[in-house]
């Protein structure tokens, strides 16, 4: 059975956010401890962002962080195909920006 109650919900959207928050090295470990590639981390963040708009109605996320996960939502949707590589964790403009906005959240 599937748990999508309140606290479920908001640690989906809490682990995705420490993800996106890391540092690049910890990312890469991320990824290689779950065998996946780099846009996991987006497609995970996408899942619980979308239980977002929940949470704050719930009362178990601020309205204040709205922007924050807008701007996450807004990087990840404008990435392209060099942006989705482990380099591109180290080294691309949009994960520092996506990066900056988790740690704000």
């Amino acid at each position: 059975m599937e748990n999508t109650g309140p606290s479920f919900r908001r640690r989906l959207l809490l682990e995705s956010l420490a993800v996106l928050a890391a540092d690049a090295s910890a990312q890469v470990a991320w990824l290689a401890g779950h065998g996946v590639q780099a846009d996991e981390i987006a497609l995970d963040f996408d899942h619980a962002y979308g239980l977002a708009p929940l949470l704050v109605e719930e009362g178990r996320l601020g309205h204040g962080v709205l922007p924050d996960l807008r701007e996450i939502d807004a990087v990840c949707a404008g990435m392209t195909g060099d942006d989705w590589t482990r380099e591109a964790l180290r080294t691309g403009e949009g994960w520092d920006r996506v990066r900056h906005a988790a740690r704000r959240v």
